[in-house]
């Protein structure tokens, strides 16, 4: 199983599981990711709140940036599995 295949979400039932687990955190940072950025452009509005709406920021850009970490988990994490597959086929063999 190489890394960035297309296939590998479907390849059996753990990898399935593995992609909808990926799928679910990746939205969950990505609505984060928006929500701060939403918060943060309405604290811009007034200058005492300014500072808070720096941080929602720079906490969203944070979530940005780990939405491409996550992807690469996801393809290391099928990558291993494949690995662990041929082991286990090898142990039996």
């Amino acid at each position: 199983m190489g890394i960035f295949t297309p296939g590998n979400p479907l390849k059996n039932e753990r990898t399935r599981h593995l992609y909808a687990l990926y799928e679910l955190i990746y939205t969950a940072v990505d609505l984060a990711a928006a929500v701060l950025f939403v918060i943060g452009s309405f604290l811009f509005f007034s200058e005492e709140t300014k500072t808070a709406g720096t941080w929602c920021f720079v906490v969203g850009s944070i979530f940005f940036a780990a939405k491409p970490l996550l992807r690469i988990a996801r393809e290391l994490h099928y990558w291993r599995l494949g690995n662990l597959d041929k082991l286990a086929k090898r142990a039996e063999g």
